[in-house]
């Protein structure tokens, strides 16, 4: 994996160093506010409603066990004893001290992490495929050109105060695990008909208020012109982009507005004077990147056949949801739930942080993965290790096999924590939880996937959710409005709303009544989500609100779907 080399040291040292100068000054009150406000956001510090939040950057989700284990320092040191992984692949802690947040850069930039341009109008944390390297079906490791664009936006003088926040998302395999389509920048790595490979580039993806899906610009990208031609698309948003309304200064609305035909012509004139400057990527720049992702020394192993799944039903489940194909011979993906029923989703605790460094060291060549889904991955297990890990990570409550089920929700922080919130949304994961905990149900119901946001931002991802449900204000009291239909990966998908919203104490029936037409009417290896979109929402709404339910999540009437 990537490490940081004199220029990124230096960076953050400065970093640092200034901006513990600017939280003396706050503490002074030689600052305001909000003089201070601009200048703790660029350093990843937010207010929420109870304590500081600092949001710690893990690029593309890759993590060495060090690194791991300083998350587990910090819970301990400076917050609650945990930590929350984000659906940015990043890390936030929910209660620290304004006073400690120097130490606490500190404390990451000696394990060559930062909290740089995990807010602010900016380009963010850039993200890829949480299988990168590994993946059976990749094509080429996005990793070492996630790693280039990171080195190039950091501290970009040119792009630090963009209209709005800008998000890059970066897949190198046959299917998307990256969710490019809801970002502003997707890329996704394609062969020409000569076999060079490129990018395909698409723009002005994005959820919140106005989702939408992006836009292919360019069919094809020359490898080395990566930069050059993101660099063109940042110039024409930097300098069109809204600044008069932050709730249309998004790239996806200048590029609605002027139509995808004239943006393209603008970037593509952009382009003209950059594609041949000094930011070309030479291949000599390549392979000095690529040498950092080199593969692993694997031995040579074959593929072999896990015999206690036979006899173990918990076993064979945990093998069924939680372990990936790997492209090398004799060793598996092994993804670490964070969605234990009663733990709010992505949370881990310090020792569960400890544990999972352990594993990575013991397992998996001393590495992790987060995952956008808020999960954490092994991602080199020999497969002859498999049943001793999972009794491992059973005994520390990482082994619920779920991934791809229900109860593998997607959730964000909501109204317990998040000011922007208009609802809670731990409180209805862990009630929809609670109530679908029946795994035997959740392996017959299949792979669906549940996604909660508390307010509009949609850092629950809710709108590509094949269920969807969205935190409202109605009329001061915290209400939930349904989506189904939506999808992430190469059949993206917006979620189309179903009907009013409803109370938090009705919202696992409401979900149950949707599974219930689901099961009545999927054909035969037919997923929830082919289902909601080959009937539409119709059905779906009408039994939903054909007989009123009580706040106790009880049917008025005892009908079923029939």
């Amino acid at each position: 994996m990537y490490q940081y080399d004199q220029y990124d040291h230096l960076i953050v040292r400065e970093r640092i160093a200034q901006y513990r100068d600017q939280v003396r000054r706050r503490l002074a009150d030689e600052l305001t506010e909000a003089e201070f406000l601009p200048l703790r956001l660029q350093n990843g510090l937010y207010m929420q409603r109870h304590a500081y939040m600092l949001r710690i950057a893990v690029p593309y989700g890759l993590l060495a066990s060090k690194q791991m284990r300083m998350f587990a320092h910090i819970a301990r040191k400076y917050d609650r004893g945990y930590g929350h992984f984000t659906t940015r692949q990043n890390i936030q802690f929910n209660w620290v001290e304004l006073e400690q947040t120097p130490d606490i850069l500190a404390d990451l930039a000696s394990v060559e992490m930062h909290a740089v341009q995990t807010s602010g109008n900016c380009i963010r944390n850039v993200t890829s495929d949480e299988y990168a390297g590994v993946a059976a079906d990749e094509i080429i490791d996005p990793r070492p050109y996630a790693e280039v664009l990171r080195q190039w936006s950091t501290f970009h003088p040119e792009f630090i105060a963009l209209p709005r926040k800008f998000k890059i998302a970066i897949n190198g395999a046959k299917e998307d695990r990256a969710a490019i389509a809801v970002h502003d920048i997707g890329l996704t790595v394609v062969h020409n008909e000569a076999g060079e490979i490129g990018f395909k580039v698409m723009v002005g993806g994005g959820m919140g208020r106005t989702p939408i899906l992006g836009t292919v610009i360019r069919e094809f990208l020359p490898r080395e012109h990566l930069l050059t031609y993101i660099e063109a698309v940042m110039r024409v948003y930097n300098q069109y982009g809204r600044r008069d309304n932050k709730y249309k200064a998004r790239i996806k609305i200048l590029l609605k507005a002027v139509g995808a035909e004239e943006f393209t012509r603008q970037v593509e004139e952009e382009w003209v004077d950059l594609k041949d400057t000094a930011q070309t990527l030479t291949l000599e720049e390549m392979e000095r990147v690529i040498a950092y992702f080199q593969p692993h020394p694997y031995k040579e192993l074959a593929n072999i056949e896990q015999t206690e799944a036979a006899s173990n039903k918990a076993f064979g489940n945990w093998l069924k949801r939680n372990v990936k194909a790997h492209k090398q011979p004799g060793y598996a993906v092994v993804v670490l739930s964070l969605k234990k029923t009663g733990v709010p989703p992505g949370d881990a605790t310090a020792e569960q942080m400890d544990f999972m460094a352990d594993l990575a060291d013991r397992y998996s060549f001393g590495e992790l993965r987060i995952t956008h889904e808020q999960n954490v991955v092994l991602a080199d297990v020999e497969q002859s290790k498999l049943f001793a890990l999972w009794q491992e990570v059973k005994a520390h409550g990482l082994a619920t096999p779920n991934i791809g089920l229900l109860t593998d929700m997607i959730c964000c922080p909501g109204g317990d924590f998040c000011s922007l919130a208009n609802a809670k949304s731990i409180p209805i994961a862990a009630a929809i939880a609670e109530r679908f905990d029946d795994l035997d149900y959740q392996h017959d119901i299949g792979e669906i996937e549940l996604n909660i946001s508390g307010c509009i931002n949609a850092c629950g991802h809710h709108h590509v959710g094949n269920i969807g449900i969205l935190g409202v204000d109605k009329d001061g009291s915290e209400w939930y409005q349904v989506s189904i239909g939506g999808a992430q990966g190469n059949h993206s998908a917006i979620g189309k709303i179903i009907g009013p919203s409803f109370s938090a104490l009705q919202m696992p029936e409401v979900i149950g009544r949707l599974l219930q037409v689901y099961v009545k009417e999927r054909v035969e290896g037919e997923r929830f989500v082919d289902t909601a979109q080959r009937l539409g929402i119709a059905p779906f709404k009408e039994f939903v609100y054909a007989t009123p339910i009580t706040d106790a999540g009880r049917l008025v009437g005892e009908d079923e779907y029939v």
